[in-house]
């Protein structure tokens, strides 16, 4: 179909305009990125009893009717609740080629309001992985972890990459590409499937803020609502104390990588998924890293990968230093038309420790 790589922008807009990518309505201006697009929810969600896999033989639609407490109709709004599961339409469709797959991930503003999201498909036996040859609907499981959020048809929370052939660089091309860009600003980088990225807990600024941890019973946040709410209402800062950091068991914290990392416009990166390994806590909900993130050739100098971390059943002592996570870097098809940040928009261009663009504040 094409060279093995990350699809960037162009090839996923021919994808849109040869009917590859459906649409119930038209696809909406900034809809796609340098190496995905967005999903938009439906007209309906679906509170559901247990999270839950259709199976090679059934449809998501055939479980609903089996699993679904009520329906919502989003139209106009509507709140969705902390401890509960929600299943929605989606306003996007596949009918992929073969050979060309693609992947799911939350989006960097959903992960760090701590909503839990994961794709799913007909006749799946696995979220947010969609094989080739898949005509069909997309669904979107919703879990709202800390902060109820109020949705509506056309709200993005979550995206959608595609690759063909093998992307993914092995332990030498990586270091190769380390000698060459410097992808992770380290002196010593730990390169074993991906490049390691550690915790800093040294603090940012004169007062040393090391991170946020989130508020229980807040308001709600209106995912679409950028810049519209005070930090204060929801987070707790934290400060640095010995470069040590102790994680209770259920909170949420938002915290950011020692490096600075980046992404060269011919690569796409994505944090791999939590390693029992490393600790009893999880790292990064939200994946992707789009090309040119925090690379000169997209007006960057520096940026940090920020860091939405739970502890697990107890609690767990975080050092300045620490390896969180690992970064896995994948080529592209092609070089993307527009990278990330280049247009001077996007919401975590060049960011050290972010929150989320629904909070006025920034460090």
């Amino acid at each position: 179909m094409t060279t093995p790589g990350i699809l960037p922008s162009q090839m996923i807009e021919e994808l849109v305009a040869t009917g590859r990518i459906t649409a119930a309505e038209p696809v909406a201006a900034g809809q796609i990125q340098p190496a995905s697009i967005d999903l938009r929810l439906g007209r309906k969600v679906y509170r559901v009893r247990a999270s839950f896999l259709p199976g090679r033989e059934r449809t998501v639609g055939e479980r609903l009717a089996e699993l679904s407490l009520h329906e919502i109709d989003i139209t106009q709004g509507a709140v969705l609740e902390t401890g509960a599961v929600y299943v929605a339409e989606l306003l996007e469709g596949l009918a992929l080629p073969g050979g060309l797959l693609a992947a799911a991930n939350p989006k960097s503003s959903t992960g760090r309001l701590d909503v839990f999201t994961r794709v799913i498909t007909d006749r799946a036996a696995t979220f947010d992985q969609i094989h080739p040859d898949y005509v069909g609907p997309l669904y979107l499981e919703i879990s709202p972890r800390t902060f109820p959020v109020l949705v509506r048809t056309g709200s993005t929370l979550s995206q959608l990459r595609f690759r063909t052939g093998e992307a993914r660089l092995t332990d030498a091309e990586l270091q190769a590409l380390q000698r060459r860009e410097t992808v992770v600003d380290s002196d010593a980088p730990s390169i074993q499937s991906g490049i390691a990225v550690s915790v800093d807990l040294a603090g940012f600024g004169e007062g040393g803020l090391v991170g946020y941890r989130a508020k229980r019973h807040t308001g709600v946040v209106d995912v679409d609502n950028v810049r519209g709410y005070d930090v204060a209402d929801f987070w707790e800062p934290l400060y640095a104390r010995r470069g040590r950091l102790i994680l209770d068991p259920g909170q949420f914290y938002i915290l950011a990588s020692k490096e600075a990392v980046c992404v060269p416009p011919d690569h796409a990166a994505e944090m791999t998924p939590f390693d029992p390994l490393v600790g009893e806590f999880r790292v990064h909900y939200a994946g992707f890293f789009d090309p040119g993130f925090g690379h000169a050739s997209a007006g960057a100098t520096s940026a940090r990968a920020v860091l939405e971390v739970r502890s697990r059943d107890v609690p767990f002592i975080l050092e300045h230093g620490q390896i969180v996570g690992r970064l896995v870097y994948e080529r592209m098809a092609e070089r993307p038309a527009a990278l990330y940040g280049a247009a001077k928009n996007s919401n975590y261009q060049g960011q050290s420790l972010k929150l989320s663009k629904h909070f006025r504040e920034t460090v």
